[in-house]
């Protein structure tokens, strides 16, 4: 199936425009959301199966915040494999995002640029459509939510935008992703410095919620951008006000590993795919590193098959995800990925995930 995406389905998909397509498969993966007699079990295997933050992953293939911005599709992602979803960015108030086109593909170096603008219809309509869509009808696998700042919101109230959006959708997540380093946001990667994001932090676990809710894990996510003094500076800064895990890494700002003349490579935005995987791997390292394992890491950046997973969980990360991979690699790719972990796993001797992370060095 695999092969039959990438030689016939895909260079149909790929002659329309980025964006319609994305949006064309959200509408069409509506259609299996409102289907709940469709299986409900994710794929999952004991050598897979992780309990990180209290939470309990049936495999450690995840996708990525962007896909489903709007977290329209809490009961789809099982279907493709995937042991684990982070839905959004979503904002405390409604916006449209940055211009179009803003979508674009980089076919020969398997990547993406994008300069989305974390479009979204705000954090009050997606509560009321989670809670909707998960009332008496849980979701198969773990639900993320990743939250970032509304443009309209000028950088000194970050804090203060972060902490609706986190009361509004905390009690509706598995983990709670916070999003200071997109690049399509203005000033928003100066959230990554110690002060703002203790800041931001503090005021979200200051947050009552009802009934006594407990606070959902909390995660950071990193730029890829950040030098070893920045991200030492930020990881340092994230664990010291409590947070549960850190994710590594947003999409890179960064050309240097494509061609100056190959296709898109001079629109702004942020890149991901191929040509990010060697430095988000890099910086799951250095993370793992610097935090001794005392967190979890979620590796993301170029996962395309079982061997970039297997590389980014024996650099440190706990899971990975996955989103241009996804859109390259088609349908069956999250499947394939787990399926490819638990080959990895026997031939290498380790009995479970958890037993080869951070093995590599």
């Amino acid at each position: 199936m695999v092969g039959l995406y990438e030689s016939l389905l895909r260079p149909l998909v790929f002659q329309l425009e980025a964006e319609l397509v994305h949006d064309l498969a959200i509408n069409l993966l509506a259609l299996v959301e409102c289907s709940p007699g469709l299986p409900q079990t994710p794929y999952s295997h004991p050598g897979l199966e992780q309990t990180l933050f209290g939470v309990h992953f049936p495999n450690p293939v995840g996708l990525a915040a962007g896909f489903d911005k709007c977290a329209k599709l809490p009961h789809v992602w099982h279907h493709f494999g995937f042991g684990f979803a982070e839905l959004g960015t979503i904002t405390a108030l409604p916006q449209a995002g940055n211009p179009k086109p803003r979508l674009f593909r980089l076919p020969g170096d398997a990547a993406l640029i994008n300069r989305l603008g974390f479009n979204n219809d705000g954090a009050e309509a997606a509560a009321a459509r989670l809670r909707a869509a998960l009332d008496n009808r849980p979701a198969p696998i773990p639900l993320g939510l990743n939250i970032g700042k509304s443009a309209a919101t000028a950088i000194e109230n970050a804090a203060d935008d972060y902490r609706r959006s986190y009361a509004l959708l905390a009690t509706l997540a598995d983990y709670v992703a916070i999003n200071v380093s997109s690049p399509n946001t203005a000033g928003l990667r100066d959230l990554q410095n110690a002060g703002a994001l203790t800041g931001i932090i503090t005021a979200l676990r200051d947050v009552e919620l009802p009934n006594g809710h407990p606070h959902p894990p909390l995660l950071v996510k990193l730029a890829p951008d950040l030098d070893d003094a920045q991200l030492a500076a930020t990881a340092e800064a994230a664990l010291g006000a409590g947070v549960d895990g850190l994710i590594a890494t947003n999409t890179t700002i960064s050309r240097a590993a494509i061609a100056a003349d190959a296709p898109h490579a001079s629109e702004k935005g942020g890149l991901s795919g191929r040509p990010l995987a060697r430095r988000s791997t890099e910086v799951v390292r250095r993370l793992r590193a610097i935090t001794a394992g005392a967190v979890p890491i979620i590796g993301v950046g170029g996962i395309f098959d079982a061997d970039d997973a297997f590389e980014k969980i024996r650099a440190g990360a706990n899971l990975v995800q996955m989103y241009t991979g996804f859109v390259y690699g088609g349908p069956t790719a999250p499947r394939s990925v787990a399926d490819g972990l638990r080959a990895h796993l026997a031939a290498n001797r380790f009995p479970t995930i958890a037993a080869a992370v951070g093995t590599g060095g």
